[in-house]
C-alpha cells in the first residue's frame, strides 16, 4: 500500500464515519408545548384499538396520553350521526387539554364522518391537520357487499358522497393529507382516497389495516400533523 496516496473523503461521509450528523440534519419530529391533541377516528367494523400501535408511537415521541384520544363509536350508523358525536368528542378534548384546535387522524370510513364534521358542522375551524389513511373518500365497490347505513354511504355514487364531495373537497383552513396503498383490496378504486386540495401520498404495498401500523406511514403522519 502506498502511504503517500491520499483519498478525498466527502465531508458528509467523514461525519458519518466519525459518528456525527451534519449540524443541519433534521431532528425527528417530537411533541412540543404547541402540539395539538390528536383524536383518532376508526373505520367500518373497527374500534379505537386499531390505533394502539400508532398511538404508542406518538407516546414514545413525547405526546402525553391526555393528548391522544382513541375514540370508538357505532360504525353501523350513518356517518352524519357519527359526525355529530365526533363534534362532542372534539369539544371535550379541547376543553380537557386547553387547546384551541385538534389534529384528526382517520382510517378508512373514519374519514367520511370527520369530513362531514369539517364541512357541515363548523368543524373546520377546530381542526389544524386532518389525515385520511386508506379512506373511501369517493366510494368503494367493496361497500356493495354490506348493508349498514354507513355502508350505503360508502358506495360509489351515493347521495352522501355526492353531497360531501360537492364544491370544495377540502374546505376551510385545515391542512388535509391522504395516504393510499396500491395493494389495498378494500378501497377500490385506489384513486378514491385522494382529495383535491390535499397532499396525497402513495404508500408501499400495504394492506388496508397495515397503513395504521406501518412505521413509514406513522413517521410521515407525525411530521405532517406536527409541522
Amino acid at each position: 500500500m502506498n502511504k503517500n496516496l491520499c483519498v478525498a473523503v466527502p465531508a458528509a461521509a467523514l461525519l458519518l464515519v466519525l459518528g456525527q450528523a451534519p449540524a443541519d440534519a433534521a431532528a425527528p419530529s417530537a411533541y412540543r408545548p404547541t402540539s395539538n391533541p390528536i383524536i383518532f377516528v376508526h373505520g367500518y367494523n373497527s374500534s379505537g384499538s386499531i390505533w394502539n400501535t400508532m398511538a404508542g408511537r406518538f407516546r414514545n415521541d413525547g405526546w402525553p396520553a391526555s393528548h391522544l384520544k382513541q375514540w370508538s363509536y357505532d360504525w353501523r350508523q350513518s356517518n352524519a350521526t357519527t359526525a355529530h358525536q365526533l363534534a362532542n368528542e372534539i369539544d371535550s378534548l379541547l376543553a380537557a387539554t386547553g387547546a384551541s384546535q385538534v389534529d384528526v387522524i382517520t382510517h378508512s370510513m373514519g374519514g367520511l364522518s370527520s369530513r362531514y364534521y369539517a364541512k357541515n358542522l363548523g368543524g373546520s375551524s377546530k381542526i389544524d391537520a386532518w389525515v385520511s389513511l386508506a379512506g373511501p373518500n369517493h366510494g368503494t365497490d367493496w361497500a356493495n357487499s354490506c348493508n349498514d347505513a354507513s355502508c350505503y354511504e360508502m358506495r360509489i355514487g351515493s347521495t352522501f358522497l355526492a353531497d360531501l364531495n360537492s364544491g370544495d373537497e377540502t374546505p376551510g383552513t385545515p391542512r388535509y393529507a391522504t395516504w393510499w396503498s396500491p395493494c389495498d383490496t378494500i378501497i377500490n378504486p385506489d384513486s378514491s382516497v385522494s382529495l383535491s386540495g390535499a397532499t396525497n401520498t402513495r404508500t408501499a404495498c400495504l394492506g388496508h389495516n397495515a397503513v395504521t401500523t406501518d412505521s413509514t406511514v406513522y413517521a410521515q403522519t407525525r411530521d405532517m400533523v406536527d409541522s
